[in-house]
């Protein structure tokens, strides 16, 4: 990341809510929100606070990796703009994770993660955004039953929640994932998860990623429902 730019959460001052606060209303300035209405631009601007008030803090303990969950983030979303996915499934890969934020049930409980972020997401943007977040812990689940590649590359810290998880998925249990809508989805949403952990990668700032939600939120834009 560019370090003159207002994502960058590199050195805080001491009081961290003032400072990410700061950090947010600067970064604001750089989002077009023509055309999408104030609900959505409020939720935009929280998940940008949201990104500014934990997205420095590390993975620690036996979830550790070597990038903070704003790196993870902007990864993650990265390599589904390089894949030349859809403008939903890029704002998943980016959002994936915002159910860990402002909890921490330490390292030995599954916390649900996507089930909370899935919750939140859905009445804003809706299934394509929403489904592959729900969906991306037990995509990894049916990965490592169907691909042992992709089961050998995951992190201890992947191996240490995938047992909290609920291990392998058995065969019908893959089979009735695989017929989910969305499951494709979160199936490459989880493999740019895995691959997004790489310290010092390069990738575009936050805020060009808020642009990619905005895009999604224009007042003009098609917003699918789960059925």
């Amino acid at each position: 990341m560019n370090p003159d730019h207002p994502a960058t959460l590199a050195s805080l001052p001491p009081d961290p809510v003032s400072a990410a606060a700061e950090i947010h209303m600067s970064l604001m300035h750089w989002i077009d929100l023509e055309g999408v209405a104030h609900g959505d631009a409020a939720a935009i601007e929280h998940i940008a606070l949201q990104f500014m008030l934990h997205g420095h803090q590390p993975y620690e303990g036996r979830r550790r990796e070597d990038v903070n969950a704003l790196e993870h983030a902007l990864q993650c979303a990265h390599l589904a703009e390089l894949a030349g996915a859809p403008d939903a499934l890029v704002a998943a890969a980016l959002l994936h994770d915002i159910g860990h934020f402002d909890i921490d049930l330490g390292d030995e409980v599954d916390d649900r993660h996507e089930e909370r972020a899935a919750a939140w997401l859905q009445p804003v943007f809706g299934a394509a955004v929403a489904e592959p977040v729900r969906l991306h812990v037990n995509a990894k689940r049916c990965l490592v039953s169907i691909d042992a590649h992709y089961a050998e590359c995951l992190s201890p810290a992947s191996v240490h929640s995938l047992a909290l998880q609920g291990g392998a998925m058995s065969h019908d249990e893959v089979r009735d994932f695989q017929a989910l809508p969305h499951a494709d989805d979160a199936l490459q949403l989880r493999r740019w998860d895995e691959a997004a952990k790489m310290s010092g990668r390069l990738t575009p700032p936050l805020a060009h990623y808020l642009g990619v939600l905005a895009s999604l939120l224009r007042q003009d834009a098609p917003r699918l429902t789960v059925a």
